[in-house]
């Protein structure tokens, strides 16, 4: 392993001159910031876990309203990631933006903090709303370039680092479960049982905790500078192909242009010496290959256009963010799904029987905790049992592919509805026949513990797709458009919450035309259920779209691969043993 002392190494580039660097990161860096991200999710959670029982018992919002309210910050706050994932690519580098946004961070937990503890209750709701866009902002810089920044702590031309990068994922992922899990439960307990003020100031000692961590560091980390905006290139490739549409391999052209000097700086190679390979040209989006065709005005002009002319690299670099985008879509609905758990799971539970013995009762924010159980148990099952299992079957080194561990999740996530869906109207049932329907004020006799298989599916559906998500991300992005693919799969979770809330908004406008109200303030005379059965139907929908995208997927290929590198970067290594 490496040691935080930079140790002085060479590299040869194509043309065979040798370069000087020093040789930081490897595991000593990695775990360090898997340690800062760790504080840093047990402060976010910590806030976001108990925010529907804060909204509606603190702040007096209904039910409806505080559910998308929550949606809307939760979208918002997955949006800035591109933001931030254009700035850390294009000026400051990574490590710079994720100092600046931590800094942001802390300063709106304080302000988050102050509106629960010291400022008069007619001006709490505004400040505190304005301390929750703050810490938006924060985590757009923080979100999209931590997991990438601790990623480039491995150097992919070291064999045993490349091995060691194998199970960055899981481990990363297991790390910001750990952490909001025990956020969940402890923070939510001492919020219900001690105060608000405590529980929010506890948070913002964690988040000034792990921002010092995180410069403490400084020395160990490997920094890779900014590399220019991959928008720029992106949009270079739509206008030339634009401005060529004509023109095509039989008519008006003269070669296609690999690069300067007929040398392409190309995709980076996880382990390949040289680093530098030329991505292999795809069949599809066709009309992309327009941009390196040379016509006869590009052969009479002595200078390049790069908005003319680009290289066919630079186009295959394009076809694997536009690949992405159907993905994107396709897993919408999955997220809108998880973004019942903490709205209206929290609202089920908050009307049952929470008791552990006769002077302990559960808070009802603090079931999302099993999720965060579940998802602990679920990786290293599916890492140390079903991975070896199913590859005897599909002789496939990581099992599954990516894409079908995404799909799995997205079954889960239909199960999950239709299992909630089930437990309402149990619920239900036993409020009518304590005639409790019109009493909300009161607990239905029955146990909480019938919530616990959609939290459980909740976490486990989690493990699939979310993780599924990263590294499919990470792998077919463009290695220079890697911060900005983080932020794609982080804002399918701010589209999904925004869609939450559209639906929540039209199931409101349209179900007391019919009848009684989906979502009332009277939740036992409300149809929770029927809104379950409503997000399984558009699930199902969403999980034959995808099955449909995936099976027309193209995986990034290389120059002189045989096959595309269609499985998970955990299992690259030592015949798919993380």
């Amino acid at each position: 392993m490496d040691s935080a002392a930079p140790v002085i190494v060479e590299h040869a580039n194509n043309n065979g001159y040798k370069y000087s660097s020093k040789k930081r990161g490897g595991w000593n860096a990695a775990i360090f910031i898997i340690f800062v991200e760790i504080a840093d999710r047990f402060a976010y959670y910590g806030m976001y876990g108990n925010l529907f029982v804060y909204l509606t018992s603190v702040l007096h919002e209904s039910d409806p309203t505080a559910a998308k309210n929550i949606n809307l910050w939760v979208g918002v706050s997955s949006l800035f990631p591109i933001i931030g994932a254009l700035i850390a690519d294009s000026f400051f580098g990574r490590f710079r933006t994720i100092v600046a946004s931590s800094l942001i961070y802390v300063l709106g937990t304080v302000l988050l903090s102050l509106s629960v503890s010291v400022i008069p209750m007619d001006a709490r709701k505004p400040i505190f709303f304005v301390a929750l866009y703050i810490l938006s902002v924060g985590e757009g810089g923080h979100k999209p370039c931590v997991q990438t920044f601790a990623a480039d702590q491995f150097d992919d031309d070291s064999k045993e680092e490349r091995e060691a990068k194998a199970s960055f994922f899981n481990w990363w992922y297991l790390g910001i479960v750990f952490g909001a899990t025990a956020a969940i439960f402890l923070v939510t307990y001492v919020q219900d049982n001690i105060g608000w003020a405590v529980g929010f100031w506890m948070l913002t000692a964690v988040a000034a905790a792990a921002f010092g961590m995180f410069l403490v560091g400084f020395k160990r980390y490997r920094k890779e500078p900014p590399v220019g905006s991959p928008i720029t290139s992106v949009v270079q490739v739509l206008v030339a192909a634009a401005r060529k549409w004509r023109v095509n391999e039989t008519r008006s052209c003269m070669g296609i242009y690999y690069g300067e000097d007929d040398m392409t700086v190309g995709e980076v190679v996880k382990g390949q010496p040289g680093g530098a390979h030329i991505l292999a040209r795809t069949n599809q989006f066709r009309f992309l290959d327009k941009a390196a065709i040379i016509d006869n005005h590009d052969a009479s002009t002595e200078t390049r256009n790069p908005w003319r002319l680009c290289s066919q690299n630079q186009v295959e670099e394009v076809k694997l963010v536009l690949r992405l985008i159907p993905i994107w879509l396709s897993c919408l609905m999955f997220n809108v799904v998880q973004a019942q758990l903490h709205t209206y799971f929290i609202k089920q539970s908050s009307t049952m029987v929470r008791n552990l013995g006769p002077h302990f009762v559960l808070p009802p924010a603090i079931l999302q905790g099993f999720v965060g159980f579940a998802i602990l148990i679920a990786i290293p099952i599916y890492d140390k049992v079903f991975v070896p299992l199913i590859r005897k079957f599909t002789k496939h080194p990581a099992g599954i592919t990516v894409l079908q561990r995404i799909g799995v999740g997205l079954f889960l996530s239909i199960i999950n509805m239709v299992v909630s869906a089930l437990v309402e109207v149990k619920r239900v049932n036993v409020a009518k026949k304590h005639n409790l329907l019109d009493n909300t004020k009161t607990i239905v006799p029955m146990k909480v513990w019938w919530l616990f298989p959609q939290f459980i599916l909740c976490g486990v559906s989690d493990a699939f797709t979310v993780v599924g998500l990263q590294e499919l991300y990470y792998e077919q992005m463009p290695v220079n458009m890697r911060s900005l693919g983080a932020a794609a799969y982080i804002s399918i979770t701010g589209v999904g919450n925004f869609l939450s809330s559209g639906v929540i908004a039209l199931v409101q406008d349209i179900s007391p035309k019919y009848g009684q109200a989906w979502l009332g303030n009277n939740f036992n005379r409300s149809h929770l259920d029927k809104f379950y059965w409503l997000l399984a139907a558009l699930s199902v929908v969403s999980l034959v779209v995808y099955v449909w995208i995936a099976k027309c997927f193209v995986y990034k290929k290389i120059e002189g691969q045989e096959t595309a590198k269609n499985y998970s970067s955990s299992y690259l290594q030592d015949g798919g043993q993380a």
